[in-house]
């Protein structure tokens, strides 16, 4: 794999590893959690990330993409296989299609990962914060776009927004 690959790949495996942890832990009300009127449920962004890695994955396969909801678990499950899809096609060569690396990442790549930001602000907003850490350390491996993400290596010590 070439070196732009590599870095897209990497860039899969921090999507998959944020979207975890901005999981990780939520209330089970968390997925239907709604800031406001026409804010995105976590579901819903859930779902809306499948759905823009699925037209990503259209520039490899062709075709359409026409992503569905079911219950959180699968969709969150369908959002990994999603993601370790994409990350196979970059693994294997396959050729894009009408595209490049540069606009993968500046289109559905980075609108993957703005939208996992949303769902750790919801988060917050739902009155259960998302612990920080040092993202810079953490155990990210390309090897590993499933849900079963390990838990950080240097997670900050001093967290003033803890809930009490």
């Amino acid at each position: 794999m070439d070196e732009k690959r590599e870095l897209l790949h990497h860039f899969l495996a921090a999507i998959a590893y944020r979207l975890q942890k901005a999981l990780r832990g939520a209330p089970d009300t968390f997925p239907e959690f709604r800031a406001a009127p026409l804010v995105r449920t976590p579901h819903e962004l859930v779902c809306h990330i499948t759905s823009v890695m699925g037209y990503a994955r259209t520039f490899f396969i062709g075709g359409t993409f026409t992503g569905t909801r079911s219950d959180w678990q699968t969709d969150v499950q369908a959002l990994h296989a999603m993601l370790a899809d994409f990350g196979r096609h970059l693994v294997e060569g396959t050729q894009f299609r009408n595209t490049d690396e540069k606009h993968m990442l500046q289109g559905p790549l980075a609108d993957a990962m703005t939208h996992v930001g949303q769902i750790a602000m919801l988060r917050r907003l739902a009155g259960s914060p998302v612990p920080p850490e040092n993202f810079i350390v953490a155990s990210i491996s390309s090897t590993n776009l499933g849900p079963d993400q390990p838990d950080p290596v240097s997670p900050d010590k001093v967290w003033p927004e803890r809930p009490k």
